[in-house]
């Protein structure tokens, strides 16, 4: 299989104090999420919300390859269809990160996972979140990842710069949240997905 190498570099912060992540991390576990909305799809999938704990914490984020037949080219979190041989959706999402990026799963502490959504490709996908140490060098699988780049937290949780557009779908209506960031649209799924953890974190 052919790989490429990145070393990957923290996005440049503002000139703030920190994100106060230890907090973050208290919130997330002390929040009870709301449930899991009741699926139109059997299938699952996972995703890992991979957190690096940079002095300024960031989002690490996917673009998948153009060739791909599902969701080409679009902004992702590592992640894919669960396989029979995983023990849990948590194995799968770790399985995935290290096929896509080779994210060792002894490196990644898990902190939870957030309620399950519906993929437009048919697919009941759950969200797993996990805190990355912030020297890995990560090996894109190039059939697979077309890029790997960071957002930092708190420009993930501005909640502003999220656009909502709804579309119909099989006779049914959707929303979905979409922004930019460095010249790269973060939208779909993976927007909801982020909105979703800012929510919930900062919910009191």
């Amino acid at each position: 299989m052919t790989h490429f190498t990145i070393q990957h570099r923290a996005a440049n912060a503002e000139t703030l104090a920190p994100f106060d992540l230890a907090q973050f991390i208290t919130r997330f576990q002390l929040q009870s999420p709301d449930k899991t909305p009741a699926s139109r799809y059997q299938r699952q999938a996972a995703v890992l919300v991979p957190i690096i704990c940079h002095r300024e914490p960031t989002l690490l984020l996917t673009r998948r390859a153009a060739n791909l037949r599902t969701h080409a080219g679009q902004v992702a979190f590592p992640g894919g269809a669960a396989d029979p041989e995983d023990c849990s959706l948590i194995a799968t999402a770790l399985r995935e990160a290290y096929e896509e990026v080779a994210i060792p799963s002894s490196c990644v502490q898990v902190l939870g996972t957030l309620p399950s959504q519906d993929s437009v490709s048919g697919f009941q996908v759950t969200p797993v979140l996990g805190l990355l140490p912030p020297d890995l060098t990560l090996r894109a699988q190039a059939t697979e990842v077309a890029a790997v780049f960071e957002m930092p937290l708190r420009e993930a949780f501005a909640l502003h710069r999220y656009h909502s557009l709804d579309f119909e779908r099989e006779n049914r209506l959707h929303r979905v949240y979409l922004r930019s960031y460095q010249h790269q649209w973060v939208w779909g799924l993976t927007a909801t997905i982020i909105r979703q953890l800012a929510l919930q974190v900062s919910a009191s």
